[in-house]
């Protein structure tokens, strides 16, 4: 399942025909890089992908003033069955992509107890960064937020707080471990 289609194909069909920079814009405004893997940098290859497979189509190029020419998009009929399967798709397929940290702990047994318990914190602190960033915007509003949105913001914080709770127990159990003393 491709993330940044099921973004492209969506936003076009939830906000009507649309430019590349207004996708780009909406993803920023969304927030989708807090809750998946889509980088707005990549919506613009995504969206001529997407238009060599007939998904979406150009209406139109406008062009105001000095400003480059924008090219107008919309989904096709074909764009909207694809995207009712990745819809599907992602509804349907749990991912826990390995972390590195795993592997790395796993093969930790040369390391000195301190310099791991100092890598080990240092995430601690910016998993708890993360954290706050997200409590804070959880805090305020921005525009067109949805109870969807509010949702996939909760799951964004529990998520943090079991890697933070993970974190924990591996501190606390780091004698266990096996590192070197």
């Amino acid at each position: 399942m491709n993330p940044t289609r099921l973004f492209v194909l969506s936003a076009l069909a939830k906000g009507g025909a649309m430019y590349g920079h207004q996708i780009r814009r909406d993803a920023r405004v969304d927030r989708a890089d807090l809750w998946s893997d889509v980088r707005p940098g990549s919506l613009y290859g995504a969206l001529h992908r997407l238009e060599d497979e007939g998904l979406v189509r150009a209406l139109r190029t406008e062009q105001e003033g000095r400003l480059p020419a924008r090219t107008v998009y919309e989904i096709t009929d074909e764009g909207r069955r694809e995207l009712a399967v990745l819809q599907a798709e992602a509804l349907e397929e749990v991912r826990f992509p390995p972390d590195p940290v795993d592997l790395a702990l796993a093969t930790t047994s040369d390391m000195d107890e301190a310099t791991l318990r100092g890598h080990l914190e240092d995430r601690v602190r910016d998993l708890t960064a993360r954290l706050s960033r997200l409590d804070h915007l959880g805090e305020r509003r921005w525009p067109d937020q949805t109870p969807a949105d509010d949702l996939v913001l909760e799951h964004a914080r529990l998520r943090l707080r079991a890697e933070l709770d993970w974190h924990a127990l591996v501190l606390d159990q780091l004698g266990k471990v096996g590192v070197s003393e």
